[in-house]
């Protein structure tokens, strides 16, 4: 809180403290009298489909802002066949905002696609869509070949096993063929080494709990007679004796049990244990959470986390139904336990668990059933059959099951369509009516009815393109032998098209092109190092820039290229003739160190300026800045043959390729650097704790000193209330390690967001910052918003 004058501004002048009274359901505040910013003035915009060559077919309109009412009028007016979403200037950047537009502007208006460049003929503009359309197709058909053959998952928990952890189905650790070969050596480990089975049992707590709980365990307190209790326990009521030795003899370090691969297998093993008893899916390792789904308006697509468990909680109770392989939400049995396969799979967290609506199909179905195995605790993901875990992939894949399944009625989800005269049922898969969900009269089919897609017949010609935009579906076969092959099929088909694109492309671009040739690229986004690298084959540079858009995922169009040095680049003559520089210089540097030459004066004038002396022979023999005829072609050949990496921006300035790297190795360090500090920290408090318990229980008397002054003639020294000396020092290093503690975390936050710190220095009036990272509901384009999930970033790129 802060006062603020009636005008609205924070009244920075006001002397603390502040004396006053929170009321509870006090009304509103009155609305400051100062008007926050205007609206922007309408803008009038002429607006055109995107790639139109004739900016005569333009249509005038008035929008105020980018709303999805202004889009409805652009889709209308300019007869889209789908909604437009996206907006773009004349020179292929895309908008935002209106605010930075001025009146009577040409905007293009796309449904979703990229920017197509309407200098390019029509004959290009078909090629250049025909490819980004089968790329979306085989990206399609990639998703389906990486999920089609899921293997066995388990239920495990994601981080520690605490209140709100998250879950998600993994690799399990433990192997399922051998469960009694497993369960022995695990009997006779906890035999052995009761402490290691205990650690493990209690990960959930801190060192200084579990160090408690172990002195607890091997000390009695002096118990009066009244106050003794029967010995009659149960075997769960109290330790074994030899436990509580072994507790005793072993109260160590528990680093000394967390290097062995044997407790890491144990404790990754914890993760991955629930028992199904009494209605509710415990965890084995801390029997007190439970599987539940918190917040009190259920949906689908919530996640599912550990709660604490309740005996009256209706969002935690599960009703396992064995011959449909599912676990149903009591509070509300339509959701159903599922795994979300609506995002990429993460090879260290897995996919996610959610909470979904029942699908009463025989196939399609597959994330939603279960198998308890009671034996190892564990819970199995996907245990369903290989049919029903293909037409699961494909349809989140958005792949017809036509494709996958050849002349065979399942039963599975889709929708019907009935001809204009009533006659005629047409049975769509799910991923055929997603397609042409604009349709009217589509409707969902009720489960136990088994049909095949008409998409994939080859009888008579199919009425509707499918969820493909070039591919035939009937000529595409995602069986389980054949689906890598056809991948393979496309994917090398794609590549010889983009091929000859850029062999038609450079002809086509004059003289000075003839003699350029297509040059094999590795793109990388600017700021992310040698990370996800893309092969590019280009003629032109504009060619160039829109494969990177596309290949890299960019947000908008790339517009500056930089190699690796830092040096930018405005032509593809200028990468080729840079990519000879760098190979003269590194041939120079390799005769320089096989020479070992003194050094010299002369020498070191030389190394002053190498790239100047490389490009002084470079263009030796007259070379013009319009063609490379003065380059020996077997040369240029021989550089060429290898590509050259380059690193891709939409107008943002160079980042050295190594400076993640670095910032990762530095943000590593202060890690471990911040860790042994905490550990130690956690070390001297736990000792300052025993050092206290060992003074107050001494009960060690005070000393009388007598004294000369007859105010206090006697004084009070000692005893068991007094700091000991060692206490003190202690209590020192503890606060000059908690200050070293802060100053560390202060220069991390400096090095995390720099922005936010030259913020705060330009307007220290600032109380305020809205965090760096978002969270947002997303859900697949064209899907239900139900089926979402939340995502977590930064950037637009994480």
């Amino acid at each position: 809180m802060w006062p603020v004058l009636p005008s609205g501004q924070l009244n920075e002048e006001f002397d603390w403290p502040i004396q006053g009274l929170l009321v509870p359901s006090s009304p509103p505040m009155k609305k400051p009298i100062c008007k926050t910013a205007e609206p922007y003035a309408p803008v009038r915009l002429r607006v055109l489909q995107n790639g139109e060559k004739n900016k005569n077919r333009s249509v005038t309109i008035l929008g105020p802002d980018i709303s999805p009412g202004r889009k409805t009028q652009c889709t209308e007016i300019l007869n889209l066949p789908s909604a437009a979403r996206r907006l773009y200037n004349e020179k292929g950047k895309e908008i935002f905002a209106l605010k930075d537009l001025q009146r009577d502007e040409l905007v293009y208006v796309s449904c979703g696609e990229l920017w197509i460049n309407p200098d390019l003929s029509i004959a290009q503009q078909k090629k250049q869509i025909f490819l980004r359309n089968l790329e979306s197709d085989i990206a399609k058909i990639q998703i389906f070949c990486s999920t089609h053959k899921i293997e066995a998952l388990v239920l495990e928990v994601q981080s520690d096993i605490v209140s709100g952890s998250k879950l998600a189905v993994h690799k399990p650790v433990a192997i399922f063929g051998e469960e009694k070969q497993v369960t022995e050596p695990e009997e006779k480990q906890m035999q052995e080494d009761p402490l290691t089975t205990e650690n493990a049992s209690s990960e959930i707590l801190d060192s200084h709990t579990r160090a408690h709980l172990r002195m607890k365990a091997c000390h009695t307190l002096p118990r009066y007679a009244w106050q003794e209790t029967s010995h009659d326990f149960d075997e769960d009521d109290s330790l074994p004796k030899k436990t509580e030795k072994g507790l005793f003899e072993n109260v160590e370090p528990q680093k000394k049990h967390s290097c062995s691969p044997k407790h890491s297998k144990l404790h990754k093993n914890c993760h991955q244990q629930f028992e199904y008893r009494d209605g509710q899916i415990i965890s084995h390792a801390a029997p007190q959470l439970v599987l539940g789904v918190q917040g009190p308006n259920l949906r689908s697509g919530m996640e599912v986390v550990l709660v604490e468990k309740k005996s009256d909680g209706s969002h935690q109770r599960w009703i396992h139904q064995e011959d449909s392989r599912t676990f149903h939400l009591v509070s509300n049995p339509d959701l159903v336990l599922a795994v979300s396969m609506t995002k990429t799979r993460n090879e260290v967290c897995g996919y996610p668990v959610i909470v979904q609506k029942y699908k009463p199909y025989n196939n399609g179905a597959a994330n939603q059933k279960w198998h308890y195995m009671k034996n190892i605790k564990a819970l199995v993901a996907f245990h369903s059959t290989a049919l029903d875990k293909e037409i699961t992939s494909a349809n989140y894949a958005g792949v017809c099951t036509s494709s996958v399944i050849k002349e065979e009625n399942i039963d599975q989800p889709g929708y019907c369509y009935l001809s204009p005269d009533g006659k005629r049922k047409t049975m769509l898969c799910l991923a055929c009516g997603q397609s042409m969900r604009t349709e009217k009269g589509l409707k969902q089919l009720l489960p136990g009815v088994p049909f095949l897609c008409i998409s994939g017949t080859k009888t008579q010609k199919p009425f509707l393109q499918g969820p493909f935009k070039v591919i035939s579906v009937a000529e595409v076969d995602l069986s389980c032998d054949k689906a890598e092959k056809t991948l393979s099929y496309y994917q090398a088909r794609l590549l010889s098209l983009r091929m000859k694109t850029c062999t038609q492309a450079a002809s086509h671009s004059g003289m000075a092109a003839t003699h350029q040739k297509a040059v094999k690229i590795i793109a990388y986004k600017n700021g992310d190092g040698y990370r996800n690298g893309k092969l590019i084959v280009a003629g032109t540079f504009p060619m160039l820039l829109t494969e990177c858009t596309e290949q890299l995922g960019l947000t908008r169009a790339a517009s500056k290229v930089y190699t690796k040095d830092g040096t930018p680049i405005f032509t593809l003559r200028d990468l080729v003739l840079w990519a000879l520089d760098e190979s003269f210089l590194q041939r120079d540097s390799e005769k320089q160190k096989q020479d070992a030459a003194p050094v010299g004066k002369e020498q070191i004038i030389v190394e002053k300026n190498p790239r100047m002396k490389v490009k002084n022979r470079l263009f030796a023999k007259s070379v013009t800045s319009d063609s490379l005829d003065g380059i020996d072609k077997s040369l240029l050949t021989l550089i060429l043959r290898n590509p050259i990496a380059i690193w891709v921006s939409c107008g943002e300035p160079f980042l050295p390729p190594n400076a993640l790297q670095k910032a990762e190795k530095l943000e590593k360090q202060n890690w471990l650097k911040k860790d042994r500090i905490l550990a130690d920290l956690d070390t001297m408090r736990h000792k300052m704790r025993q050092l206290k318990g060992r003074r107050v229980a001494a009960c060690q008397p005070a000393t009388m000193v007598p004294t000369k002054s007859p105010v206090q003639p006697v004084v009070v020294e000692g005893g068991w209330t007094e700091q000991t000396q060692q206490e003190i020092k202690l209590m020192e290093l503890i606060r000059h390690t908690e200050a070293h503690l802060s100053e560390i975390q202060e220069m991390e936050s400096k090095i995390n967001f720099p922005i936010a710190t030259k913020r705060i220095a330009v307007k220290p009036s600032n109380l305020y910052k809205q965090p760096n990272t978002k969270r947002v509901w997303i859900y697949l384009n064209g899907g239900r918003p139900e089926d979402g999930t939340y995502a977590w970033g930064k950037t637009i790129s994480e």
